[in-house]
């Protein structure tokens, strides 16, 4: 598929399947209010002490818990919108609790590998030459993010975190696709997102409260057209 082709239909797979996308944004509410209601949303603020002492401690970790099974029921769920993708499918993926919290956990496990190499490797260059360090660094952080993107399509396709950790078969799936091509769509995506999240929070300067529904929109939005986009990417190296 074409570029333009790719992301058209990524832009309209959320809007054509806006049952999903509704439930998703109710779910990511749920989370967020799971983390303030129970005390969590105030250590930011720094408003912690006391209130997450003594019961109200359990009910931070009770909101955490929450907030990270719903976080990774959303990855998993994902995963699973790559994969339709990747088939060229149209439908929305059914709600599967169980096997997509596991999967979204073991997507979580999988980003902090790929990006714990330049992480590393960036801290062991900048202790010999820290301007050295800071843009070999840099662009080892963009090669493995790039590769990530396509782990992720290989971990969607194949629920295995092997296939996903083998670089020399993802390396090889992204020369199939093109560089070039993958840093076009990651691009694109980046963009439509910054703007979407910029009028929401502009919109959230007037009214605090359409704001914050309209950013919890636009994240699940984009996440559903970055999943769909990355899918349908990763179909030309079938």
């Amino acid at each position: 598929m074409e570029i333009g082709e790719i992301i058209s239909d990524a832009a309209m797979y959320p809007i054509n399947n806006v049952k999903a996308l509704v439930i998703y944004v109710v779910l990511g509410i749920i989370a967020f209010l799971a983390l303030i209601i129970t005390g969590v949303g105030f250590v930011g603020a720094g408003e912690a002490t006391g209130l997450l002492s003594g019961g109200l401690g359990i009910l931070g970790i009770i909101g955490i818990i929450i907030a990270i099974a719903i976080f990774a029921l959303i990855a998993g769920y994902m995963l699973d919108v790559v994969k339709i993708a990747i088939n060229r499918e149209d439908s929305a993926p059914e709600i599967d609790p169980v096997r997509q919290i596991i999967n979204g956990i073991k997507l979580f496990i999988l980003a902090i590998i790929y990006m714990i190499i330049p992480i590393i490797i960036m801290a062991i260059l900048s202790a010999i030459n820290e301007t050295l360090g800071l843009i070999l660094g840099f662009i080892l952080l963009i090669a493995f993010s790039i590769l990530l993107v396509i782990a992720q399509c290989r971990f969607a396709k194949t629920e295995s975190l092997g296939e996903a950790l083998n670089i020399g078969e993802v390396i090889n799936d992204l020369k199939e696709i093109g560089i070039v091509k993958v840093l076009a769509i990651i691009i694109i995506i980046g963009i439509i997102s910054y703007v979407l999240s910029a009028i929401a929070t502009g919109i959230g300067n007037f009214s605090e409260i359409i704001g914050a529904i309209l950013s919890g929109i636009v994240t699940i939005y984009t996440t559903f057209l970055q999943s769909r986009a990355y899918g349908l990417l990763y179909s030309d190296a079938e």
